[in-house]
């Protein structure tokens, strides 16, 4: 009764504050919004559906799962992230997507929370010390756009955002091995759910080059946990691939060989821009090699930057950012509801800064245009794509953080303390 009472008082406080009662309820009208135009216009349109059908092909017909003609787009996660939508094809297509939403607002005000925590936990010592800010950052978070597009079409994208965040926490929080290998598994079920964080893996390891020294300092074992614990539960998945041969096969066609990658799409990341430039003027290309030189690129950029950077403390916190940038930039899909995966931790970055830092003038336009600004360009590219099929704004500004998370790494000197 007395943390029900806590909570209580402490929500009446935050309350009192008005941009918080704003993103209340216009997160609220996202939410009921995406409900209407589920039964209006997007009842047979949307991703749940998807993964609705995905549950009972995983019980029934496990050999069909990557059968594409089962589904209205391509299934492309890992087959054992099936299990986790098996208890919504129990119920009706219509109630089973009522309930996944109310999940999902449920998610974000636990994301919301685990966001403030983080930040208390990493604030820079020269930002405010009272909360409204923080209360701001969160209602930004809450106001943006990209949940709208992640409601209607009842995809797993704040799922993924919790699993990230908490085990970003729990690396912050703590330094030793029980709690990395714990941080390390919730990383690897967001994988085995939607492989979101997939490119974070190598940031994981805790490696870094002195410039002024010379010198390398290298944490074997608690990388090797850490490692063994973000693939712990995407291995599972190749059990089954052993057991039935045409899941391997048909997971590596939708993902990476097949018709689907080479399609035309809004996708603003720099593969997909490749493709679609090829695509448009009918230059032949192989789409496994534009992914595999983008992701060396752009990942080996990222990669080095990280192992040379200036300072310890929080690096774990820039290395979770790196990942989450790479695979927007690298993989071919890139859509709006992505972004509910790297808006909080662009907050928490802003956060762990300076409060006067350089660094937060590049950061802080590209939050808001992503957080308010590219589903209005995502609807541009669909008047204009048979003539420019480029939705490059977003990569531009992704871009630009990539750069400023760059330069954090070799400029920004801080107080050293034992790697988190």
């Amino acid at each position: 009764m007395n943390l029900i009472s806590k909570s209580y008082s402490r929500l009446k406080t935050i309350w009192e504050q008005k941009i918080f009662r704003y993103a209340v309820v216009l997160h609220l009208f996202y939410f009921f919004l995406s409900i209407a135009l589920f039964f209006g216009f997007y009842r047979e349109k949307n991703d749940f559906i998807i993964f609705y059908n995905v549950g009972e092909i995983f019980l029934n017909d496990i050999e069909n799962l990557y059968n594409q003609t089962n589904y209205l787009w391509d299934f492309r996660y890992f087959p054992l992230s099936a299990l986790f939508f098996i208890p919504f094809s129990v119920f009706s297509f219509e109630s089973a997507f009522i309930i996944f939403n109310i999940f999902n607002l449920i998610l974000n005000i636990l994301i919301s929370i685990i966001l403030y925590k983080i930040i208390l936990l990493i604030r820079d010592k020269d930002h405010e010390s009272e909360e409204n800010r923080i209360i701001t950052y969160i209602c930004i978070y809450l106001m943006g756009l990209p949940h709208v597009l992640n409601y209607i079409y009842g995809q797993i994208n704040l799922y993924i955002t919790l699993f990230i965040l908490i085990s970003l926490y729990i690396y912050l929080k703590n330094q030793n091995l029980k709690w990395d290998l714990i941080g390390s598994i919730i990383l690897g079920i967001s994988i085995l759910i939607k492989p979101t964080a997939l490119f974070l893996i190598p940031f994981l390891v805790i490696i870094r080059f002195d410039l002024e020294k010379k010198k390398f300092s290298f944490n074997f074992v608690r990388s090797a946990v850490r490692i063994i614990g973000v693939i712990l539960p995407v291995l599972l998945n190749f059990i089954l691939f052993f057991m039935y041969p045409s899941l391997w096969e048909g997971f590596l066609e939708t993902n990476f060989t097949g018709s689907n990658p080479i399609a035309l799409n809004f996708s603003f990341s720099i593969t997909k821009l490749i493709t679609n430039f090829c695509y448009f003027f009918n230059i032949p290309f192989n789409q496994l090699y534009i992914l595999i030189g983008c992701f060396f690129i752009i990942g080996g950029i990222g990669l080095i930057f990280f192992i040379l950077r200036r300072f310890d403390k929080d690096s774990i916190l820039y290395g979770y950012t790196f990942g989450i940038i790479i695979m927007l930039l690298v993989y071919y899909d890139s859509w709006d509801h992505h972004l509910l995966s790297l808006i909080p931790i662009l907050i928490i970055v802003i956060f762990d800064l300076p409060r006067n830092s350089e660094f937060t003038s590049y950061i802080k336009p590209s939050l808001f245009f992503l957080n308010f600004f590219d589903l209005a360009f995502v609807g541009i590219w669909y008047v204009i794509y048979p003539l420019f099929p480029f939705n490059f704004e977003s990569t531009f500004f992704i871009l630009v953080l990539f750069y400023t998370v760059l330069k954090i790494c070799i400029v920004e000197k801080r107080e050293q303390i034992m790697e988190v």
